[in-house]
């Protein structure tokens, strides 16, 4: 069927003559998404309270990663339809024709079975699982489900983008406890504001696509509104994380002036209509979008230098 509510992981793309390259097969397994992941579960493992050797880290965070990339051949395995349309994902791997459509669902299949399998053996089981759960829910809950379905598919979906430091703690850890939570609430609270604001100068595309974002049903206006209330949440959360035992002042001092950023960028796109935003080209929306990308890595790079710090015995508040 042609209708892109009912994909049959077989789009209408024909495969190019020459063989694809390894670049093209490394492309599959979203490698700027991949950053993020792998850093963030990276903060996780060594925020953690228990230290873990060297190897068996670099094995957590390689497995990790690993899983990450198979989220990411499956996604485009399946949304090769939609990509194929949007002019920001028309030159990826598959509408592209460098690869097969098949050839990405067995890469995505054989590195999920293979990067839980191994991260349960180097860490614990409890790691493994939730990698294997959060592969499943990005690929079958929110790439198949939820993105066609619901102008929710960002909010809940994006519960897949948030488990890789909840994942490094339990590498670590062999438990989720609260810290790990909190962390994966900054992420999942993170991912509407920034996928919003992305798509209120790329509606186009989705139009194009017929997917529902909430710029699309409920349009630009109502979106403005909801990045303002959810970035309004996530400082309370992000602000109040300073006070747990995963921040500290410097992550404090970090989420205070990255926080006024953002409020002040969110407010200034609740401002703003489609006739200002039209006139500059949406420059506040794409500043804010910028923003946001370095919002989440400050955050956990704050909290990956308090856990340092306290590692090392060192408490900038009261000396060694």
């Amino acid at each position: 069927m042609s209708d892109l509510t009912t994909n049959t992981a077989a789009p209408a793309v024909r495969a190019s003559e020459y063989d694809a390259q390894f670049g093209d097969y490394f492309a599959l397994l979203k490698p700027r998404v991949m950053t993020l992941v792998v850093f963030t579960a990276f903060v996780g493992l060594l925020a953690a309270p228990v230290p873990v050797h060297p190897f068996v880290g670099f094995c957590a965070i390689l497995f990790i990663a690993v899983g990450g990339g198979a989220s990411g051949a499956l996604n485009m395995w399946w949304d090769a339809d939609i990509d194929a349309v949007m002019k920001r994902t028309a030159k990826r791997p598959i509408p592209s024709g460098r690869v097969e459509p098949g050839e990405a669902l067995a890469i995505g299949l054989a590195l999920s079975g293979f990067s839980c399998v191994f991260l349960a053996l180097a860490t614990n089981v409890l790691a493994g699982g939730l990698l294997a759960f959060t592969i499943f829910f990005y690929v079958v809950i929110y790439t198949m489900w939820l993105k066609r379905s619901t102008p929710q598919n960002i909010v809940i979906g994006g519960g897949a983008g948030a488990f890789p430091p909840m994942i490094g703690w339990a590498a670590a850890t062999g438990s989720v406890s609260v810290e790990a939570v909190l962390m994966f609430c900054l992420t999942f609270m993170w991912t509407p504001p920034h996928f919003w604001a992305l798509a209120l100068f790329m509606r186009s595309d989705y139009d194009d696509a017929k997917v529902p974002m909430l710029t699309v049903t409920h349009g630009r206006r109502s979106t403005r509104k909801h990045i303002l209330v959810y970035t309004i949440l996530l400082a309370a959360l992000a602000i109040g994380t300073g006070f747990t035992s995963v921040g500290g002042p410097i992550y404090l001092a970090v989420a205070l002036v990255l926080n006024v950023l953002f409020l002040k960028g969110a407010w200034d796109i609740f401002r703003r209509d489609e006739t200002m935003s039209e006139a500059d080209n949406f420059k506040t929306e794409k500043s804010f979008f910028k923003l946001s990308l370095l919002y989440l890595f400050a955050h956990f790079g704050a909290i990956l230098v308090e856990a340092g710090l306290a590692r090392f015995g060192i408490d900038l508040l009261g000396g060694f």
